[in-house]
């Protein structure tokens, strides 16, 4: 039988660095705003599962948008002639924007990876912005352990390489479905974007000097990290959440590095908890 998703879709036009933009974004539900980070390389679609999960969206408004560059948001206009190139500031204030541009109250940033990372520097630079913060996958920084010029070459498929390189940060135990869903999501990645995002994850984007300046009285920061992921380790989320004070962590058992697409129903056990104790804030 047919059915439709509780999904709406829709375009966004807004300025983000001085530039117009034209920006994807699902949602469903009602309530506080969830508003969803994708990975590096990669876009919305990664948080389907709880875009379609009735417990979570009768109490909160989930938002997923597609970062500039990525899945059905278009690059700005001259992207032709400059490298995409995603650092520590440029992401604070696109993520700023967008929530201005959708009016959002004090919305809840989830993100995972490189989302994981910079909802860590959100609650330190504008604690007053948000209800709380969620970091799935989060550490303070990742020691860059490939070189980043192998993700744009002429020579190599761009897609099939990043999906090559993240097989090996799913859980094993992942079902197969969800686990090549979210490879084609790497396998459609523009040229060079991958790598760009990589900028801020393993150069620009080490947070490591400003964690013990996060007030988590005024922000909440709570920390999911799945045991399976060789990028951001179980140990690498304990070190992080033992520098900020009043962090919530809990490693997730089986789980990989892209827990809300690889395997959404286990993911799901350890998110609900989480979002109790928002409603709660």
């Amino acid at each position: 039988m047919a059915q439709i998703e509780p999904i709406t879709g829709r375009y966004l036009r807004l300025e983000i660095h001085g530039r117009p933009h034209r920006l994807y974004f699902e949602e469903a539900g009602q309530g506080i705003p969830l508003l969803c980070l994708h990975t590096a390389g990669s876009d919305g679609r990664q948080y389907r599962a709880l875009l379609n999960d009735a417990k979570i969206t009768a109490n909160f408004r989930v938002i997923a948008f597609d970062m500039p560059w990525h899945g059905k948001s278009s690059p700005p206009e001259g992207f032709q002639d400059e490298e995409y190139q995603l650092t520590t500031d440029r992401y604070v204030e696109m993520i700023l924007a967008v929530s201005d541009a959708l009016d959002l109250d004090r919305p809840v940033p989830i993100g995972c990876s490189i989302g994981g990372r910079v909802v860590l520097e959100l609650a330190k630079r504008h604690p007053d912005r948000f209800r709380c913060v969620i970091g799935l996958q989060s550490s303070a920084f990742v020691q860059r352990y490939f070189p980043l010029d192998g993700l744009h070459k002429p020579n190599v498929h761009g897609g099939e390489f990043c999906a090559a390189y993240c097989w090996g940060l799913v859980g094993p135990g992942a079902p197969v479905a969800h686990r090549w869903e979210t490879l084609w999501h790497y396998m459609q990645g523009g040229p060079g974007v991958f790598k760009g995002d990589l900028h801020f994850y393993s150069l620009d984007g080490d947070v490591s000097e400003g964690l013990r300046e996060i007030d988590t009285a005024a922000c909440p920061v709570f920390m999911l990290t799945g045991e399976y992921d060789h990028s951001c380790t179980p140990q690498a989320s304990r070190d992080t959440a033992a520098m900020i004070e009043g962090a919530e962590l809990t490693i997730m058992d089986g789980l990989g590095h892209f827990p809300m697409s690889e395997d959404p129903e286990r993911f799901r056990d350890y998110l609900l908890p989480v979002l109790d104790k928002v409603r709660a804030l």
